[in-house]
């Protein structure tokens, strides 16, 4: 089979592999989607020689991807009909872990106390013919959501949906979205499908217009404005009570802090960089709660997929771009350039 390979200094190779075998308690998904996601560009930039990896790396080359969705081809012993059975339509909770501790057991793999491996970036992800994963990191795909939905219900869109679901976003409440890449506008669209009234932060003119497209009631360009005087005057001074940021922008992380109410919640999902906060002034005296968001578990990923299916959502419409394997070069660099929407590798 054929598998994409980040080589670093954002090249890549579309290299051959054994197709795979699956062991006791595991499986072989045929993939039909393979989602690209904002935290592959540490891998695809990455120098070469210096290999980005989390968790437990597998040697030798890595297919990538995590976002993974397909059909069950293969089971391996042990594997029994409730887990998996062939042909069964899937997506892939990205991480496994020793699979006996507290966080294995309640779904949690990426917190496992022996460590982990995350598909795409340590072990083998999904932007090949097939992947091998342990049954237990496998999640039904509803048969009315398209494969590409479920691809990225496995990352970006259930990361958005874990974030929201912490931060108890209701239709009480205003929040301002830091970021409108995949997270951000999934984010987007949960929260305006949760009630919210959404305040949608970005620099690209082609983003911002995609969130108003997905429901938010007002956009800021934090380079035209200064995002924390314009949330305040869309929320009559007092601030957003909610506030999200997916950019890992430095700037855009402070921006979020400073634009939350009193008593309000700010949460960060985008990945890496630091932020400097004055701790008295952004957070103590203003009685801030600020949490921080690393994806979902297995049960997350399929309440995901059913408040998708529930509320009816056009997760597809996240995808501006959709793409076969041969293409992976060209696309990925398109998405580098993080002017376009989302893309997607169909089999």
């Amino acid at each position: 089979m054929k598998g994409v390979v980040f080589l670093g200094d954002c090249e890549l190779e579309l290299i051959d592999f054994p197709d795979p075998t699956p062991g006791p308690g595991e499986v072989v998904l045929e993939m039909k989607a393979s989602g690209m996601c904002g935290s592959d560009l540490h891998a695809y930039r990455a120098p070469k020689g210096r290999r980005f990896s989390i968790g437990r790396a597998t040697e030798g080359p890595v297919i990538a991807g995590h976002e993974p969705c397909g059909v069950v081809v293969a089971v391996g012993p042990g594997v029994n009909e409730r887990e998996a059975r062939i042909g069964q339509r899937m997506m892939c909770h990205h991480y496994k872990g020793c699979g006996v501790c507290g966080h294995c057991r309640s779904g949690w793999s990426q917190l496992c106390e022996e460590g982990f491996v995350a598909y795409g970036i340590s072990g083998h992800g999904g932007h090949a013919d097939y992947l091998k994963v342990p049954a237990s990191t496998l999640v039904p795909l509803p048969d009315e959501l398209s494969y590409a939905a479920g691809a990225a219900i496995s990352c970006g869109t259930g990361t958005a949906y874990g974030a929201l679901r912490r931060m108890q976003a209701s239709g009480r409440d205003t929040i301002a979205i830091f970021g409108q890449g995949a997270v951000g506008l999934s984010a987007t669209q949960l929260a305006v499908a949760m009630g919210a009234r959404v305040i949608a932060l970005d620099i690209s003119a082609e983003r911002l217009a995609r969130a108003k497209e997905f429901g938010a009631a007002a956009i800021v360009n934090p380079q035209a404005d200064d995002a924390v005087a314009a949330i305040k005057q869309l929320t009559r001074g007092r601030g957003a009570d909610l506030a999200l940021d997916t950019s890992a922008s430095p700037d855009a992380r402070a921006s979020a802090v400073r634009a939350t109410r009193t008593w309000g919640t700010c949460c960060f999902v985008g990945e890496g960089g630091k932020v400097t906060l004055d701790v008295s002034n952004d957070m103590i005296r203003r009685q801030l709660t600020l949490i921080a968001s690393w994806t979902f578990s297995t049960v997350g990923q399929a309440e995901c997929a059913r408040f998708v299916l529930d509320h009816k959502i056009d997760v597809d419409s996240l995808f501006t771009h959709r793409w076969r394997l041969p293409q992976a070069d060209e696309a990925y660099r398109v998405f580098a350039a993080q002017s376009a929407g989302k893309g997607v590798f169909l089999m």
